[in-house]
């Protein structure tokens, strides 16, 4: 990432650039992030193709004001600290679904940071409803956040988790994924990127999703014509948009994002 991409960046989340890469810049950079990129999985159903590079992220996400999913979110994020002087490294993990039941391998991205004023944290600005500032890596007490309790805990090696991971992040005392610590490189989540875009038993091929947090702490979210208002004390005001024009006009006015048509769930969608 060159100066004039990184300061493109820094532009579309409303910031400046840095002095230098400490912990409190860590924190507006990761909220800024939430508030000004949608996480999204529209490519999918537009039938764009999802590249897991540097240069096609940034023409995506900065280029075009698009958002994307837990690769492309956390995997152009954490070439941007990188770019700022921060120590990044990626980690692999598995989402925990239905009845504590793992998903597959390269099933999430998230980013290990270092800091120059010390200390590691535990970024992710690709999790949808997630903390809203980044987690102290090490910290294995309970940390409060916008978002709900977080606590990061070492995985129970008796249980399914403990067969892949290293840690458990858990949210409000729900377990929310289980993470490896050895370091990943981008290139190891395109198979995990190609499964979830295209296999019928994810559900990212099954449903919509463009949402991001509010400002007020909140979070907005338009799912196929359904939009929702969550504010921050959890409640919730639903509208049904019934005209393309409607829901063109919500990703563009409430998501920042122009699209040249409705991107809808096609019947018998992925290739298994």
């Amino acid at each position: 990432m060159d100066t004039t991409e990184r300061d493109a960046y820094l532009r579309r989340l409303g910031v400046e650039h840095p002095a230098w890469p400490t912990v409190e810049v860590l924190r507006e950079l990761h909220l800024r992030h939430l508030r000004a990129v949608p996480f999204e999985n529209l490519s999918i159903h537009l039938g764009e193709e999802i590249v897991l590079e540097e240069r096609r992220l940034l023409d995506k996400v900065v280029g075009r004001r698009r958002g994307g999913f837990c690769y492309e979110l956390n995997g152009l994020f954490g070439a941007l600290l990188a770019a700022l002087g921060y120590d990044v490294t990626l980690l692999a993990a598995r989402v925990y679904g239905e009845e504590g039941r793992l998903g597959i391998p390269y099933d999430h991205l998230a980013l290990r940071v270092r800091t120059v004023d010390g200390g590691d944290w535990l970024a992710d600005v690709g999790f949808g409803a997630n903390s809203h500032c980044p987690l102290e890596f090490g910290a294995r007490g309970e940390q409060e956040d916008p978002g709900g309790t977080f606590r990061v805990v070492e995985a129970d090696r008796e249980s399914e988790g403990g067969e892949f991971g290293d840690l458990d992040v858990l949210r409000d005392g729900k377990p929310q994924y289980c993470l490896e610590t050895r370091p990943r490189v981008l290139g190891d989540f395109v198979a995990g990127a190609w499964w979830h875009s295209t296999s019928p038993a994810s559900h990212f091929t099954r449903s919509l999703v463009c949402s991001r947090l509010a400002e007020d702490g909140g979070r907005i979210t338009l799912s196929g014509r359904t939009f929702t208002v969550t504010s921050a004390d959890g409640a919730r005001e639903v509208t049904e948009l019934s005209s393309d024009a409607e829901v063109l006009s919500a990703y563009r006015e409430r998501f920042g994002m122009t699209l040249d048509r409705v991107p809808e769930v096609r019947e018998g969608h992925g290739v298994g």
